[in-house]
């Protein structure tokens, strides 16, 4: 059982299918916010606003196709894993292209009854990975302000330099001074 809480956008345009799918979901996430959209105008606006961890959807929809699906997913946060569950991709060579493309997985509609069981393992992965990119971004942020710190370091002893350098040159003008009075 997967308890990381989820938001999932799923993208199915088959009301029976998408209740099939948050059926399968309850067996294997334990807490899990779900948006079904139908179409790519719904998914685009749900990506931007619902903003998911990871994007369920069919490849063939009837106003676009699931590469279209994600080639927006990947356009709008190239960090959301997106993963098919779908009837149509039962030619070896479009499954490939997808994952080539960027996708997570896929899943055969066939295999309704046991999509828990196939879908558990990509999404630990996701999941896996979301918190990978969490620990990989807190490294990035610290040495982000660890960089800063020694530029702030590095001004404040430019200034610092530039003071002793004024210093520096106003005691040889007064040394000069003196060496001119002296003669």
């Amino acid at each position: 059982m997967i308890n990381t809480k989820l938001r999932i956008l799923l993208v199915e345009d088959e009301k029976t299918d998408a209740e099939l799918i948050t059926f399968q979901l309850k067996k294997i996430v334990e807490n899990f916010e779900i948006k079904v959209v139908d179409n790519i105008e719904d998914a685009t606006h749900a990506l931007h606003n619902y903003i998911p961890d990871v994007v369920l959807s069919d490849y063939n929809l009837p106003t676009c196709t699931g590469l279209d699906v994600l080639t927006t997913t990947q356009d709008i946060d190239a960090n959301i894993p997106l993963i098919f569950i779908t009837g149509t991709i039962n030619d070896e060579e479009l499954a490939a292209n997808t994952i080539l493309a960027g996708a997570s997985g896929y899943i055969l509609k066939k295999h309704m009854n046991i999509l828990s069981e196939k879908l558990e393992p990509l999404l630990k992965r996701v999941i896996f990975e979301m918190i990978e990119k969490e620990d990989l971004r807190e490294k990035v942020r610290k040495n982000k302000i660890a960089v800063n710190q020694i530029y702030s370091y590095l001004d404040h002893m430019k200034y610092d330099n530039e003071e002793q350098r004024k210093s520096i040159f106003e005691i040889r003008k007064k040394i000069n001074k003196i060496d001119l009075n002296n003669d």
